[in-house]
């Protein structure tokens, strides 16, 4: 089989599952929420008729200027808690990692720390402080149950996790992430 016939085949397929499970639109995006919505579907589906045709949900994920707002609250709280030498990593639901700040002096261990608090916290939809006692959460691969991981809802559903690691002390890494919590909903 030749690569001029592979592609063809390929894009053949691609238009077929585009036509028949929908194309993810582009993120419009919201003046001054959290979360900007990530249409996917066609609308009012095929034929017009409303509400068949989606092929997926809409999706919600932090907007820009809520990653600028977590940035300077990052600064702002850890110098605030005793000048902090922290990371902070937020990851989407997805797994996808959209911000890591990595302040001065912060060791090398703090990324992964903020890496796998912000997984947990998204995960399982709560602050990693509150999963501390769980044994099986603590088995999974990639979770970290210490505190200082911090969800981000949107109506009830998690959306995002704030990870803070660095800290001398847990709970000043969890006070940090819900200062750049309440930051994002601003």
């Amino acid at each position: 089989m030749s690569i001029r016939h592979f592609m063809g085949g390929a894009m053949v397929v691609g238009t077929v599952a585009a036509g028949t499970f929908g194309v993810a639109g582009a993120a419009s995006a919201a003046p001054s929420s959290a979360a900007v919505t990530v249409h996917g579907g066609h609308g009012k589906g095929h034929g017009g008729h409303g509400g068949h045709g989606k092929a997926t949900a809409p999706e919600r994920v932090l907007s820009d200027s809520a990653l600028v707002r977590a940035s300077k609250a990052l600064v702002h709280s850890a110098r605030r808690h005793g000048d902090q030498h922290v990371t902070m990593v937020i990851m989407e639901r997805a797994g996808t990692i959209r911000l890591v700040v990595r302040l001065r002096r912060s060791g090398p261990q703090t990324y992964e720390s903020a890496k796998r608090k912000a997984y947990t916290a998204v995960a399982f939809g709560q602050p990693t402080s509150a999963l501390t006692g769980n044994e099986t959460i603590k088995q999974i691969p990639g979770t970290l149950v210490l505190p200082g991981g911090v969800p981000v809802k949107y109506k009830g559903f998690p959306i995002a996790g704030i990870g803070v690691g660095g800290a001398p002390d847990g709970r000043i890494d969890e006070a940090i992430a819900n200062d750049v919590l309440a930051a994002i909903g601003r």
